[in-house]
């Protein structure tokens, strides 16, 4: 049986340069994953601002630096959780990096919230935990980009069916549109985040002194 004291509750203690990662990550996103156009959100919202983040969670030097950056923002709001993971597919990426990162400093462990049971075998809606090892194991949620949270909420509560105790939830780009209000409106639950849309919009701006300015849409 899988004891809730395999993973160390204890800060990310690993030395790394907090700075030249969250530059670099802020780099890749802004080329990779912020797009311009017209497009529809996932809160059915219209924008001219989209953030596709798996075109940086899933690339090979973005995840050390996405697991690093994870944990010392759980490090700095003191949570201090045995497992992660949210609504998949966004949150896959992002739970694996953190595991693999926490791996020398007292390990995380990562779990997939299915958006539907699984038709066969257990029908389970959380993948990578077993039942006996998801009660009362301390876990924060994860998210690629809120907006008005409606799939950090959803993670939340199925984690929260499968007896998990809940200690928060960080998204990798909170766009700034309700989702914090949300998770503490309806949870109690406080939101952290990596960036903001409105960082990866400076950010752009920055970068592209010699274009016309994005404007800050949302």
């Amino acid at each position: 049986m899988f004891s809730h004291d395999f993973a160390r509750m204890k800060p990310y203690a690993m030395p790394f340069d907090q700075m030249q990662d969250l530059s670099q990550l802020k780099d890749l996103l802004c080329q990779r994953s912020v797009q311009l156009g017209d497009f529809t959100l996932a809160s059915g919202e219209k924008s001219h601002v989209y953030v596709d983040a798996k075109l940086t969670t899933l690339r090979a030097e973005a995840m050390p630096m996405i697991g690093r950056v994870f944990l010392n923002k759980m490090r700095e709001r003191s949570w201090f959780p045995n497992a992660v993971g949210g609504l998949t597919v966004g949150a896959d990426p992002i739970a694996v990096a953190i595991a693999r990162e926490s791996i020398l400093d007292g390990p995380v462990r990562a779990f997939i919230v299915r958006k539907e049971p699984k038709k066969h075998g257990m029908c389970r809606f959380i993948e990578g935990l077993e039942e006996h090892d998801a009660a009362g194991l301390p876990v924060v949620i994860i998210d690629d980009v809120c907006t008005k949270g409606g799939s950090t909420a959803q993670a939340i509560e199925k984690a929260k069916q499968a007896g998990m105790n809940v200690v928060g939830a960080i998204c990798l780009v909170d766009r700034g549109q309700g989702a914090a209000e949300l998770l503490r409106e309806k949870f109690g639950l406080a939101l952290a985040s990596i960036f903001t849309l409105a960082d990866l919009i400076a950010h752009k701006n920055e970068s592209r002194a010699a274009t016309q300015p994005i404007e800050a849409a949302v």
